[in-house]
């Protein structure tokens, strides 16, 4: 039997041409283990240096027990220097911003919108998070966006959008709404493997009818 096209249990899932695991890109599942972090399978990410906390690297600002949770779909692409932020600590209600409490944890009944419920980011399935990216707390990202390198995504990004600049702004859709349907339908990554893999070619090619083809095969 084959070995299989993908393999979720690799930390290291690139192998180069000499059969060695390209140690840079890893598969974040299989590398982060942070309460506050969900990461779906086959999500990868790719750094230019060497990384002892995957977690921290990702989501610096992020600290276990916090807020607010990160959720990562599944077959995401995650570029060197790719940050989703936290919401910050800082008090913004009163005349100062500086958090006396966090070094005197007496005075935290002041402050009691830095313990409140915060929305959680939201990332989808096949997204795309270019070079640098920023991500703001609380935002939602929807399955097959794209997001330029360098974005700051301050707002919510609807599904099979492109997103870039500062802030972000949504350039176009990838694909016109009857196939953006078809794909939202289809939800191909949560296929099995095998089923997956027979996909390839349609994925690949942006071919219409053989999308078409494809969801009435396994629709049927």
């Amino acid at each position: 039997m084959p070995a299989p096209f993908l393999d979720a249990s690799l930390r290291h899932p690139l192998i180069n041409i000499h059969g060695e695991p390209h140690t840079q890109t890893v598969q974040l599942a299989r590398a982060i283990d942070h309460p506050n972090i969900t990461v779906g399978d086959f999500t990868y990410y790719n750094d230019f240096e060497p990384v002892a906390d995957y977690a921290a690297r990702i989501a610096p600002y992020l600290y276990p027990g916090a807020p607010e949770h990160l959720h990562i779909g599944k077959f995401c692409q995650i570029a060197h220097g790719v940050r989703f932020l936290a919401a910050g600590n800082h008090p913004m209600d009163g005349f100062s911003t500086y958090p006396f409490s966090m070094f005197d944890h007496d005075l935290m009944e002041h402050y009691p919108a830095l313990v409140a419920p915060r929305p959680d980011t939201l990332i989808g399935h096949d997204v795309w998070l270019g070079q640098g990216a920023m991500v703001l707390p609380g935002v939602s990202i929807g399955n097959g966006a794209v997001i330029g390198a360098g974005a700051v995504v301050a707002r919510d990004v609807a599904p099979w959008s492109i997103v870039a600049g500062n802030p972000g702004q949504e350039l176009r859709r990838r694909f016109d709404a009857p196939v953006q349907a078809l794909l939202d339908r289809l939800a191909w990554w949560d296929l099995p493997l095998e089923e997956i893999r027979a996909l390839v070619p349609v994925l690949a090619s942006g071919d219409r009818a053989g999308l078409e083809r494809a969801m009435r095969r396994l629709r049927s």
